[in-house]
Formats: structure tokens, C-alpha cells, sequence
């Protein structure tokens, strides 16, 4: 597995199943009010978005917030003060959340970001989701490792299917673009070494449905 910036290799890897982990992460914030809030972080193409679904398909009621509608149309990497303030610190609290990021109608994006107070399981996906301004949140942070080479392919991949970014050169530009900025921010936050739990996002084998490859760095409460 490549990887860059220094990032700790983790390991071993060893299959968990996706129903035990949502256990041990819901165990670990039931001493918190409000909604279990997890971190699940990792370059661009990791897995994350995949992971975070899986995860909570296996608690009804729980909810995924991308961080990528947080940041929309912000400045990459200057959105964190909108995490926390917004949506951390209220479901911390207990609160309910519906929250329209300012960029939205500026942009004529409608809808809003609604979480209830009394949903089971918040997972916070997103490249930055655990940066170190709103770690302090979180009863768990999982990092998904992932081979440097095999997230940009992926990344680069899906990406060009969905459209977003324009053609196919739009869409590569794009993303060295956004590598510039998301090397950059991990160069200093470092999130892996915050993380309690680390997932291999790139896996070299396939695996059974319904595990996942876990390298534990502390244990859950």
C-alpha cells in the first residue's frame, strides 16, 4: 500500500463484522447526551462515503452527514467552523439539527441538513471530517486507509461517470487541484493519529459482505 506524507501503515488487518463494530462504536458515546457522533475520514476515493453507508444500514435510524454539503461552494479545508457550530455542537448537546449552509441558496441549491435529536448514530463522512477543530466531538474517529494510487483512480473514476466537475480533462484538473489542497491539510492535521479505529479502504483481496478490515488502535469505552 502507498501511501504519502508520512501516514502510519497500520496492521495487522483483521475482518469485523459490520454489525459488531456498530455495536462497539455505539457503546462508546452512550455515556454522552444526544445522537452517538462518529468520524469516519480518509483521502479522496478511500471508501468513506461506502463505509459510512454500510454502517449505518445496520442501525435503523442512523444517519450519514457528507461533509462534502457542509463544504459546498466554501473554501476547501475553510468550512470546519460550520461543522462545529452548526451540526457538532448542537447534537452534542441533544439538539436537533436543520441547518442550510450559506452557500446553498447563494448558489440556488435548496433542501437543508437535518439531523433529529433522538437518531441512534451520526456519521460524519468527508475528507477533514476529523480534523482536529472538531475532534473533540466525536465518541470515535475512523480512518480509512487506502493505497494513494487506488483512491486517485477510483476517485478519478467516479467522478467522471457523475459529471461533476465537468469532461473528463475538467474532472482531472479538478482533482489535482483538490490533492493540492488535501495534501496540504493532512500534511499538518494528521488525523491518523487520532484515530482509535483504522479501516483498510483498499483492500488486496476480497472481502465476505458484510466485514470490513480493521487495524484497532485504541479500544473503544
Amino acid at each position: 500500500m502507498r501511501l504519502v506524507d508520512d501516514e502510519t501503515p497500520f496492521g495487522p488487518w483483521q475482518p469485523v463484522g459490520l454489525t459488531e463494530l456498530t455495536q462497539q462504536l455505539l457503546r462508546a458515546g452512550q455515556r454522552r447526551p444526544g445522537p452517538v457522533l462518529v468520524a469516519v475520514d480518509g483521502r479522496g476515493g478511500s471508501g468513506k462515503s461506502t463505509l459510512a453507508s454500510a454502517l449505518a444500514d445496520v442501525v435503523p435510524g442512523a444517519t450519514v452527514v457528507h461533509s462534502d454539503d457542509v463544504a459546498w461552494h466554501e473554501p476547501l479545508f475553510g468550512w470546519g467552523h460550520l461543522l462545529d457550530q452548526h451540526i457538532l455542537t448542537p447534537l452534542a448537546a441533544g439538539l436537533s439539527v436543520s441547518f442550510q449552509p450559506p452557500a446553498w441558496p447563494e448558489h440556488g441549491r435548496e433542501g437543508r441538513i437535518e439531523v433529529a435529536a433522538d437518531c441512534p448514530l451520526v456519521l460524519v463522512e468527508g475528507t477533514g471530517a476529523a480534523a482536529g477543530e472538531v475532534e473533540r466531538h466525536y465518541a470515535a474517529t475512523v480512518w480509512v486507509q487506502s493505497d494513494f494510487d487506488e483512491a486517485e483512480r477510483r476517485g478519478l473514476a467516479r467522478d467522471v461517470a457523475e459529471g461533476l466537475n465537468g469532461d473528463e480533462a475538467e474532472t482531472l484538473a479538478f482533482w489535482h487541484y483538490w490533492m493540492d489542497a488535501e495534501l496540504a491539510h493532512f500534511r499538518t492535521d494528521r488525523p491518523w493519529e487520532r484515530a482509535g479505529l483504522v479501516v483498510c479502504g483498499t483492500p488486496v483481496e476480497p472481502v465476505a459482505a458484510g466485514t470490513l478490515l480493521l487495524s484497532r488502535r485504541t479500544p473503544l469505552a
